[in-house]
């Protein structure tokens, strides 16, 4: 499918030198990813150094967080607008490391997803289930869930600009990876929830694919029906692998 995202989540991983020798290998080899837009999404202390390097290429920057309010006595937040500033497209919300780590709930996931539509910003929610969840065949009622807060609170028509990543949270750093006829039935569920109250945007939807993304499993996952990229971690922090990834959107 043309007009895949293919998105790196750099974590909590960088330097300058390191960053550097990264956008280099993505910017050689960026004319061989014909099919897929690259994003990058790196900690917020390198937007600035991020930005100068890949000017004038076509490879998006987004943010793996954001503050949902505008500013205030938020010690240690990072607004919309302080992002914007770097040429970011795209915001990370409800990743399921901040849902864990930092007990984020879907009411704050859904205030993260408008404020970042509200700043012209293209949110991608992240959604997914545990192992616990999966072995107990809780997926689909804890994805539709996730999802069925933002739709709550920002309607079905926002989804005309918003991505949505299906990460099912055993396979994230573990080398785990769903099959890609799990990934597929998520996916599927997903564009189906969102269908039933916007069919419209589920049908231009992009959902993607995260979970320990590697070059070797990416051009099955993207043959998928409902999988339109992917959103990856490790993979992401060598240029090779991360473009490999990339030439895998046929």
């Amino acid at each position: 499918m043309a007009g895949m995202i293919v998105a790196g989540n750099w974590k909590m991983n960088a330097s300058k030198n390191t960053v550097t020798l990264l956008l280099n290998g993505l910017k050689q080899g960026e004319a061989k990813v014909a099919n897929a837009e690259l994003v990058v999404f790196p900690p917020f202390p390198y937007l600035a150094q991020v930005q100068m390097e890949l000017s004038g290429t076509n490879i998006r920057i987004g943010v793996q967080n954001i503050c949902a309010a505008d500013k205030g006595a938020y010690t240690g937040e990072v607004s919309l607008a302080m992002a914007k500033e770097f040429g970011v497209s795209y915001a990370l919300v409800g990743h399921s490391e901040r849902r864990a780590l930092y007990a984020e709930s879907d009411a704050q996931v859904a205030a993260k997803y408008i404020a970042t539509q509200a700043a012209q910003l293209t949110p991608i929610l992240c959604v997914g289930e545990t192992l616990e969840q999966r072995e107990k065949g809780l997926t689909l009622s804890v994805v539709t869930t996730q999802i069925q807060a933002v739709i709550d609170a920002a309607g079905g028509a926002s989804f005309t600009n918003a991505v949505i990543a299906y990460e099912p949270v055993w396979a994230i750093g573990t080398g785990l990876t769903a099959t890609p006829q799990q990934a597929q039935e998520v996916h599927q569920a997903i564009r189906a929830h969102v269908a039933s109250v916007a069919p419209q945007q589920a049908a231009s939807l992009k959902i993607l694919y995260g979970g320990s993304v590697t070059a070797a499993s990416a051009e099955e996952l993207f043959a998928q029906a409902d999988i339109d990229g992917g959103l990856v971690g490790g993979a992401s922090l060598q240029a090779e692998s991360f473009l490999a990834i990339g030439q895998s959107a046929k």
